[in-house]
């Protein structure tokens, strides 16, 4: 089973700081730190990693921060066959990390921006699954949404960042990926969660998955909805967390694990990724992941 990726490639530019910036002041950290980053990006290594076959469709420059973009998915042995370089900067994510863990980025999307649907695949039926996230124009994510879905794939969607159009996705998706801010943003209703969750279903999602972070995340389907507590660690940097549980759970996915165990596996493989500083750096190979699921 092959997943497809689409999505956005970028440098990351971290640093640790006490604690995050409030508007207008300056806070000195430690050294910066480079390294590859771009949901689309970390989602692919962290499928690639759990031991999927990973195609990936994105965009970088020519520039100086082309190889250290590229760098995890390579090592990762994602097939580029459908990267493109473009007459644009490679993109940049500005990261400042704080001692708890958590994070604050920005991101200059730069060649990703300038992707278009005509760069897209032709023929989307070698892939059984195909994931997508919002950081890329939003005219091809829905564009690939649309083509995944008439070529029968499982289509997840990690609605992050939401957009505006991300609603016009939803009749095309399969499984929607959110955390708690995304998923107000797409079901503004009351009642919780799983209300919201249930809320979003109407629009033909076969399910809806919600990170809780520290508490674990919630599922809803059509016929049952479960909570899966987090995995135990202690958290030093939660930076690629949410990529991983996406990326793993679209491989888990793949590979014909059911529902309910593949997002076991997802939870434990992001909980696995905050024990160490970094996106893609710290994700966990397989046989880590493995060893920690007990199988």
């Amino acid at each position: 089973m092959t997943l497809l990726v689409v999505g956005s490639v970028n440098a990351d530019l971290s640093v640790r700081v006490p604690h995050l910036p409030a508007p207008g002041e300056t806070v000195l950290g430690g050294d910066a730190q480079v390294s590859p980053g771009g949901k689309g990006a970390n989602q692919a290594v962290a499928a690639a990693l759990a031991g999927a076959r990973v195609s990936f469709c994105g965009a970088v420059g020519q520039d100086s921060f082309r190889e250290v973009a590229l760098r995890g998915l390579m090592r990762a042995g994602v097939d580029l066959t459908d990267l493109h370089t473009l007459d644009a900067p490679t993109g940049l994510a500005l990261i400042t990390v704080a001692g708890g863990g958590e994070n604050a980025i920005a991101v200059a999307s730069g060649a990703n921006a300038r992707l278009t649907p005509g760069h897209l695949p032709a023929d989307f039926t070698p892939y059984t699954h195909l994931l997508l996230q919002g950081e890329l124009p939003a005219d091809v994510t829905r564009e690939a949404a649309r083509r995944g879905q008439a070529a029968g794939l499982t289509v997840l969607f990690n609605a992050a960042p939401v957009q505006a159009s991300a609603p016009e996705l939803l009749p095309d998706v399969t499984h929607l990926l959110v955390n708690e801010t995304e998923l107000a943003a797409l079901a503004p209703v009351g009642g919780g969660a799983e209300a919201q969750a249930r809320a979003l279903l109407a629009t033909g999602l076969r399910a809806v998955t919600v990170t809780l972070g520290a508490q674990g995340s919630l599922t809803v389907t059509g016929e049952e909805t479960q909570v899966l507590p987090a995995h135990p660690v202690a958290p030093a940097d939660t930076t690629g967390a949410g990529d991983t549980f996406a990326g793993v759970l679209a491989a888990e996915l793949a590979a014909g694990w059911p529902l309910w165990e593949a997002l076991r596996a997802a939870g434990v493989a992001a909980a696995l990724t905050c024990t160490r500083p970094g996106a893609q750096d710290a994700m966990p190979p397989r046989a880590e992941l493995e060893a920690a699921l007990g199988r």
